[in-house]
């Protein structure tokens, strides 16, 4: 995700300096050598078809519940903004964490002297790269996280002006936080020892895992590994057909048959003169491009092969002509993966805003609801089915509730309200709304 200016930082790793060539010019390849996009452009795409649409709540979602939502970390970002990154990461690793924590609130003894410092959970988004341990037990349930170890860095102000980064581990179990740091002892090196520590009321480790190719238990492999390896050959490739480029636009000038020590001056107001041709002259050499198109057709091969790798993104479009029913199947079939990870978002999320429900003494954390572009593209109007609904109630030959269940399989209604919550209200409706 980095770019171009992060793989010239890599150097060599990505980009191998070739036999004999020196430091110097693979420097200058180096600092002329440029990425496409492909495998960034391919998230960014993904996410916007996920998140194609606001993040919206259900109409059960406790209002307490709805005000942390707009701001989830304590850093100004909104539930969508926020699930845009948390979704990204498990992207590119296969695997996200999401930590509930509840700042310090040791001398405060109720919640309204909590709610009146401010005190509320918050989510924090892990990088599977910050994780470097953990423990669990299997006891005839779900698979529970008994032990998870952290790397953090922080910034502390150690004089006025001046700001010093410390490594630490924070070490969660269920009802307590350990942070280690570094210590230096007597004999020069340095360990791990304990820093500070505190007891929580959660009886678990609030910690929810997002997987988008799920290997194991907190494990997860990249699911555009392929596309990355292929976006990095496309970058040497590329690299390569740039150098052969700048020697092959550059003709050669040979000239024979000079005395030893002749000096023979080129230019466009200059002339040449021979005494016998046969013998003497010059001539330039040009490269005959045949290297030239052979790169230039690897590199659209390994285009193509991106393409296929990345999604709809980079894949051609299919001009031939198809049914509006072959048009809708295929397209499901290319978003089912993504469709599918989409739910597990969902999902997710849900289990966060209950952490932070159980945590404020709320019962009910509400639900989310993203809605994808596979269903705002395919999502219309069905009026005919609709109205017979409507023609079916008014006859009587079903139920309200059946009704409503069937208007919510048409988008007409909240898919995640009660059914039977929904017609209390209907027969209970105030006055002024009848």
């Amino acid at each position: 995700m980095g770019g171009t200016l992060c793989l010239r930082q890599q150097g060599e790793t990505y980009l191998p300096r070739w036999t004999n060539e020196d430091k110097h010019s693979y420097q200058q390849r180096l600092s002329v050598a440029t990425l496409l996009p492909a495998y960034e452009e391919t998230l960014k795409n993904n996410l916007g078809r996920v998140f194609s649409e606001p993040t919206q709540l259900s109409e059960s979602t406790p209002a307490v519940m709805v005000e942390y939502c707009q701001d989830m970390d304590l850093l100004g970002n909104r539930l969508d903004v926020w699930a845009q990154a948390y979704f990204s990461l498990a992207l590119q690793y296969g695997v996200a964490h999401a930590l509930v924590d509840y700042p310090r609130v040791e001398t405060l003894k109720t919640r309204a002297e909590e709610k009146a410092r401010g005190a509320r959970p918050y989510a924090v988004l892990i990088n599977p790269r910050q994780v470097i341990g953990w423990q669990s037990s299997h006891q005839g349930g779900p698979v529970q996280l008994t032990e998870l170890r952290i790397r953090e860095e922080i910034v502390v102000e150690t004089a006025p002006y001046r700001q010093q980064k410390i490594a630490q581990i924070r070490k969660l179990t269920p009802g307590r936080v350990e942070l280690y740091r570094k210590i230096r002892q007597a004999d020069g090196t340095d360990r791990w020892a304990l820093h500070d520590s505190w007891a929580t009321s959660c009886p678990r480790i609030p910690l929810v895992t997002l997987y988008s190719k799920r290997t194991g238990f907190m494990c997860g492999a990249p699911p555009l590994l392929n596309l990355a390896l292929l976006n990095i050959k496309h970058w040497q490739s590329q690299s390569e057909q740039d150098n052969i480029l700048h020697v092959a636009r550059v003709p050669i000038l040979n000239v024979f048959g000079l005395e030893a020590g002749e000096k023979l001056t080129i230019g466009a107001s200059s002339a040449t003169h021979f005494t016998d041709r046969t013998k003497q002259g010059s001539a330039y050499t040009e490269h005959s491009g045949a290297a030239v198109g052979a790169g230039k057709e690897a590199l659209t091969d390994l285009v193509e092969q991106m393409r296929q790798a990345g999604g709809k993104l980079l894949r051609s479009q299919n001009s031939s002509t198809k049914t509006l029913d072959q048009v809708s199947e295929e397209r499901l079939q290319e978003q089912s993966p993504l469709y599918t990870l989409s739910n597990s978002l969902e999902d997710a999320l849900d289990t966060l805003l209950q952490l932070m429900a159980d945590w404020s003494g709320e019962k009910d954390g509400g639900k989310v609801n993203i809605r994808t572009e596979l269903e705002t593209t395919q999502q219309a109007f069905n009026a005919p089915a609709a109205l017979a609904i409507q023609a079916l109630r008014q006859g009587g030959d079903i139920r309200q509730v059946d009704a409503i269940r069937a208007l919510q399989a048409l988008n007409l209604i909240d898919a995640d309200a009660n059914p039977e919550t929904l017609c209390d209200e209907l027969n209970n409706l105030p006055p002024d709304l009848l």
